[in-house]
């Protein structure tokens, strides 16, 4: 076997943090910006996001869900009506408190001490609040009900330590809001938004994740219940990819949101809310990248085939961009995922080798270069993303197929690229859960060995409450362990609580997480 020569600087093992980063610069997806914890989202990088917004807003409208838009800017009176929830965001809230700024006599600008705002605005860390004003105008009878809304928008949470997509100050998403007549009912919509979110991972972002209920100390705050999707990265870490609340009536409460029922009494909403957010970016880079760059789910590529003219510079250029005109006008009557492919003509100047590690950074699902002789045989030479390398030579592992071939198979390829992507971090993360610590020694002993993927621990607790839940809670952050959740099919719980002793209710995953 020939040592493979990779695209990348650095690779996973020597350092995965690094990776990461050199991954999003190399693939051209974002850059830092002027500010703190913001980003620039590239043209490659906004692309991806457009898809996963494509495809899931398609999945939240089927629900009847209905897409509306409201305030950046929220009322400090607004949190200050649900002290649980303001108090679980304080810390990272931005503040707006003057409207004008005036010379400082320096050459700089200064807030205008008279353009005070009477009341702060908070920059929204979440809607809950603002939605809850527009939903108690909006729901006055049962036959309101459900009040299914969702919006695309940005929110500001001030983070201390960012990254790239994952942590960010200012992050995109979109966050559903939904109003009920009964907890039942509420419940059901937060299941369903649930089983979406995992619909969306795992077909997709060809994401496998593990659903199930978050302990009480990682609720969302002020809700009675949250549910998250959760995902292994290939360093072993994990991360919550996705999340839905129950949130009761305790909003509806603050927020006056009330309806006549069937019998004319007054009662108070049960509400939902639930998000995924640009995090979801990371988690596809994380989850499908390698040593060469990115590697995008065709599902979720901007373009799923690129096709890469070997020009020279002279009069045989013209009738090579003829032949992939014409190869890219056959691929776009063909459709895979239910759509027509997506298929990039790059035409700019350059050499074909420098371009196509540029796509292969960049993680473009099929990439086919044509020169000369391909064309005089009726040809192309396509580079698979998924199987870049041919192991016996350490060359790229180049297919050589007749052009209709081609252009008949690529649907069935592009499938068979997303399921490989699937099943590659499933086995992974399968490989990398164990289901059998009964002890701290052994939890401790797991998380220490000296492997690439430490992974997850799936653990049997006795769901303490209180100070008994802080103390087991304090237990792994010293350890720089984290509670995931709870999943919904897990065997029954069959011996003692790993932290208490006391007999077990169910099980729970604990990993280190982002």
């Amino acid at each position: 076997m020939t040592a493979i020569r990779h695209a990348l600087s650095i690779t996973r093992d020597a350092d995965f943090a690094q990776w990461y980063q050199e991954v999003i610069a190399s693939a051209d997806m974002a850059e830092e910006s002027g500010v703190r914890g913001c980003m620039v989202i590239k043209p490659w990088g906004w692309g991806i996001w457009e898809r996963m917004q494509a495809l899931l807003d398609r999945r939240i409208k089927a629900a009847g869900v209905q897409n509306a838009y409201f305030p950046l800017f929220i009322p400090l009176g607004n949190f200050v009506r649900e002290a649980e929830h303001v108090e679980g965001f304080a810390k990272e809230m931005a503040v707006v408190t003057h409207h004008r700024l005036i010379a400082d006599g320096k050459g700089g600008l200064v807030p205008d001490p008279e353009a005070k705002l009477e009341e702060p605005l908070i920059v929204r860390p979440t809607s809950e609040t603002i939605i809850g004003d527009a939903m108690s105008r909006w729901t006055q009878s049962w036959r309101d009900l459900p009040l299914m809304l969702n919006q695309w928008a940005n929110v500001v949470r001030w983070e201390m330590r960012t990254r790239m997509f994952l942590r960010t100050s200012e992050f995109l998403w979109q966050e559903g809001h939904t109003a009920h007549e009964s907890r039942d009912d509420a419940m059901a919509e937060t299941l369903r938004a649930l089983e979406m979110y995992q619909a969306f991972a795992e077909e997709d972002v060809a994401l496998p994740v593990i659903v199930g209920e978050k302990p009480a100390n990682e609720r969302f705050p002020g809700a009675v219940g949250t549910w998250s999707i959760e995902a292994m990265m290939q360093d072993g870490k994990a991360l919550q990819a996705g999340t839905s609340h129950y949130l009761g009536t305790s909003f509806a409460d603050a927020a006056n949101i009330r309806f006549q029922d069937r019998e004319g009494s007054q009662q108070l909403c049960h509400t939902t809310s639930w998000g995924v957010s640009t995090r979801m970016v990371g988690a596809m880079i994380m989850a499908h990248g390698d040593d060469d760059g990115l590697r995008v789910p065709p599902a979720l590529a901007p373009f799923q085939v690129v096709i890469v003219p070997m020009l020279r510079e002279d009069d045989g250029d013209a009738a090579i961009l003829e032949y992939c005109a014409g190869l890219r006008a056959a691929l776009l009557q063909q459709s895979a995922f239910g759509e027509p492919l997506r298929v990039l003509l790059d035409a700019k100047p350059g050499k074909a080798a420098a371009k196509r590690w540029d796509w292969v950074r960049k993680g473009a699902p099929l990439i086919v270069e044509v020169g000369p002789r391909d064309m005089e045989n009726g040809k192309v030479a396509v580079l698979r993303r998924d199987a870049l390398w041919n192991l016996d030579n350490g060359k790229p592992a180049f297919d050589f197929a007749a052009k209709d071939e081609f252009v008949t198979n690529a649907a069935a390829v592009l499938q068979q690229i997303q399921q490989f992507l699937f099943d590659e971090a499933h086995a992974r993360r399968e490989a990398n859960i164990v289901r059998d610590i009964d002890t701290i020694e052994a939890l401790d002993a797991f998380f220490a060995a000296d492997k690439r993927y430490p992974g997850w621990a799936e653990v049997q607790w006795s769901r303490p409450e209180g100070g008994a839940l802080d103390k087991v809670v304090e237990q792994l952050k010293a350890r720089k362990l984290t509670f995931r959740n709870v999943p919904l099919d897990a065997e029954p719980a069959n011996g003692a609580c790993l932290f208490t002793g006391e007999p077990a209710v169910e099980r729970i995953y604990v990993a280190r997480a982002y």
